[in-house]
C-alpha cells in the first residue's frame, strides 16, 4: 500500500513539474505573430509595417513574463515600425531596474499580406 502511494506522489510531482516547465515555455517565448490590420499597421518605406507602439508594448509585456524569466524592463520604445518583410529588423530600447538602458533587437521571421511573425532577443 505504501509503495503505491509513493509511486502516485512521485508521478504527481513529475506531472506538476512538467506542466510548470511547459507553462514557462509558453509564457516566455520571445516570438509573436501579429495580424496586420488598420489599427496595428503603418507604412515604412512603402511597406506595410507593424506600428512601433504595438511592437514596444508586446516586447515589454513578454520580456519579463515571470519572475525567473529575464530582467524587468520598462519604458520600451521602438524608433520606427517593424516592416512586414522577412529578415527586417528594428532595435527597440528599454530601461532595466536601476535605470540602465537596454537595446532589444527585433527581427521578422515570417510575413505575409495579413500577418507578421517576429521575435526579440532577450
Amino acid at each position: 500500500m505504501q509503495r503505491k502511494f509513493l509511486i502516485g506522489v512521485t508521478g504527481g510531482l513529475v506531472a506538476a513539474v512538467a506542466l510548470g516547465v511547459y507553462g514557462t515555455h509558453l509564457l516566455s517565448s520571445p516570438e509573436s505573430t501579429t495580424e496586420l490590420d488598420a489599427q496595428s499597421t503603418v507604412m515604412v518605406d512603402g511597406h506595410k509595417a507593424l506600428a512601433p507602439g504595438i511592437v514596444a508594448g508586446r516586447v515589454q509585456s513578454r520580456y519579463h513574463p515571470l519572475p525567473w524569466v529575464g530582467p524587468k524592463v520598462t519604458e520600451v520604445s521602438c524608433p520606427t515600425g517593424l516592416k512586414a518583410v522577412a529578415g527586417a529588423t528594428v532595435t527597440c530600447t528599454g530601461k532595466k531596474d536601476g535605470g540602465k538602458r537596454l537595446s532589444i533587437p527585433v527581427t521578422v521571421t515570417k510575413a505575409d499580406a495579413d500577418s507578421v511573425t517576429w521575435k526579440f532577443e532577450r
